[in-house]
Order: structure tokens, then C-alpha cells, then sequence
């Protein structure tokens, strides 16, 4: 079943040569650069940027993104993200993919795993998400970025630390004060959850696209929680899935697509590549052109 409601309608205010740049694989690939956003703990964080050639465009969208892993594994390097980054590359955006501290590499994420210290985790991560965009933006002459477009997204763990940074940013960080300069455009999500969807408010409320199985055995597709922990085991911790956020969203009239998956587990946290033109066309009309949508899909 496919379910899509519309708020507005497409406008059309747009040109066709826009439409077609971050639509269409227009550009061949730059080399990837890889360039260290931090040092922490001595561990030296590093992202690699892929950009198109021979392009001209002075204010360039910046797609930012973090890979999943529980954050105990992973890379920026993964096959999905790395395929994800170059497609955008070659549509005109700038895209990232960045490493980040693995806290819990070696060791349990799941219910054995205190609730503290998993909210500990999701504040490193999100903390690390947000020096990674300060980078490029504090970069942004020399990458030709537009500090007004920033689209970020991230799989699993990796979505469950962006969307904490950009929705619960009150309970990650004591000091915003060094995050002042760039605009979230919009948020790419595949089955990440936040601590909790109250804290979406106006002035916090980025569109957004989310990809979500409906029986993820992991990350709550609406709320519940994480992991499925039972009451009385130390990593129970209620989370906000992609449901959750997207019902607060529609209720703030803000933009959002939802892509559920009856029936589907963790396994849609991998990269939706056969859905990748609605999700550009997306990106294109809503985060860069700001218009008004709120679609769900029901597969």
C-alpha cells in the first residue's frame, strides 16, 4: 500500500537547469579529499569529501552524513555511504561521510549496557556530528558551501546521534555557542531514533526523510525501547522512532517524508538506493527550495 499526503503542492518557481543539477548525475567526481575535523583522546577524526568537477556554483549545498555500527564499528568508508556521497557528488552537492569516536567498540550497546551510559554515548556522537559540520562550514570559502543548506543524515547509531544533535539539542549539549553559524536544511534518517520527540519544537522542527522498518528489532520505529530492553534491565531507555518524530513534525506543519516498511527490521538502516529519486527529488524541492510537503509510504 502507498499512502502519500500532500500539504502544498509542487510549486514550479524553480529552473529547469536547477531541477536537472540536483536531480540528475550531472557532474563527473573530484578526488576525495580526507581531512581531520578533530583530534580527541589522541584519536584524530577524520572525513573524506567528495565533490563534483568542473563545476561553478559558488554556494554549493553541503550534505553531511554518519554511518552506523552501534558505535562500536562502522566506517566512513562503508560501500552504502561511500555510493550515497558520490551520487550527491555527481548531482552537484558536496557530501561527507565522517568518522567518529567509537565508545563502545569492544563492548555491549544493548540491554546488559546502563541507560546513562547510553545517553553519555548519543552526547559524544553528537557532539563529534556537530564538529565535523563546524569544519566544513568554518571551511565553506575554500568548498565553495552555502552555510544555509545543510543537509545531514546518518544510519542507526549513526542517525540516532544527528538526530539528537538537530532535535534534542537541549539535552546533548550544555553550550551551542560554538554551533552558530550554519542552518540545518534538512535531515536524511534511516532507522534512528531521539531520547524524546517533545523537544521538537518550531523553531527546532528540520524536515525531514526517514526510512523505518515497522518491527525494527533494534531502534524503535515509534516509541519504545531501545534495543526492546525489558523494565528491569540496565540499558532500558525509551527512544522516539521515525514515526514518533514524524507525527510531531506534521502537528508543527513542518515537512517530513516517512517510508515504513510493514513487517521490516534493522535492515532498512542500509542505504535505500531504489528509492534515491524520490529522495533527491526530496532534498531538491523541500530543503533546498523550501517547499511544503508531508508524504507518507507504505510498503
Amino acid at each position: 500500500m502507498k499512502k502519500i499526503i500532500l500539504i502544498s503542492l509542487f510549486l514550479l518557481s524553480f529552473s529547469i537547469s536547477a531541477q536537472q543539477r540536483f536531480i540528475d548525475n550531472s557532474f563527473q567526481l573530484k578526488s576525495t579529499e580526507t581531512k581531520t575535523y578533530a583530534t580527541k583522546n589522541g584519536e584524530a577524526l577524520k572525513l573524506n569529501i567528495y565533490q563534483p568537477e568542473n563545476d561553478t556554483m559558488q554556494q554549493r549545498p553541503l550534505i553531511v552524513f554518519m554511518h552506523g555500527g552501534g558505535f562500536a564499528g562502522g566506517t566512513r568508508t562503508n560501500p552504502g555511504e561511500v555510493e550515497f556521497a558520490e551520487t550527491a557528488a555527481k548531482k552537484g552537492y558536496v557530501a561527507v561521510q565522517i568518522s567518529y569516536r567509537l565508545t563502545r567498540k569492544g563492548q555491549s550497546f544493548g540491554c546488559e549496557f546502563e541507560a546513562s551510559g547510553k545517553m553519555e554515548t548519543f552526547k559524544l556522537a553528537a557532539e563529534d556530528f556537530m564538529d565535523a559540520v563546524n569544519f566544513m562550514v568554518e571551511n565553506h570559502k575554500e568548498y565553495r558551501l552555502d552555510p544555509s543548506k545543510v543537509i545531514v543524515g546518518g544510519s542507526s547509531a549513526g542517525a540516532e546521534a544527528v538526530l539528537n544533535a538537530v532535535y534534542n539539542e537541549r539535552l546533548m549539549f550544555k553550550d551551542l555557542s560554538n554551533y552558530k553559524d550554519f542552518d540545518f536544511a534538512g535531515i536524511f534518517s534511516l532507522a534512528g531514533a531521539i531520547v524524546d520527540a517533545r523537544y521538537i519544537t518550531e523553531e527546532n522542527a528540520i524536515p525531514g526523510v526517514f526510512f523505518h522498518g515497522t518491527e525494527d528489532n533494534l531502534v524503535p520505529y515509534a516509541t519504545g525501547p531501545h534495543h526492546w530492553c525489558d523494565r528491569d534491565q540496565p540499558g532500558y531507555i525509551i527512544l522516539d522512532g521515525s514515526k514518533t518524530i514524524t507525527e510531531r513534525l506534521e502537528k508543527l506543519n513542518a515537512s517530513y517524508m516517512l517510508y515504513s516498511f510493514e513487517g521490516g527490521k534493522h535492515e532498512h538502516s542500509g542505504m535505500p538506493f531504489d528509492h534515491f529519486p524520490a529522495v533527491f527529488k526530496f532534498f531538491n524541492e523541500v530543503f533546498l527550495n523550501e517547499e511544503k510537503l508531508q508524504i507518507e509510504i507504505t510498503r
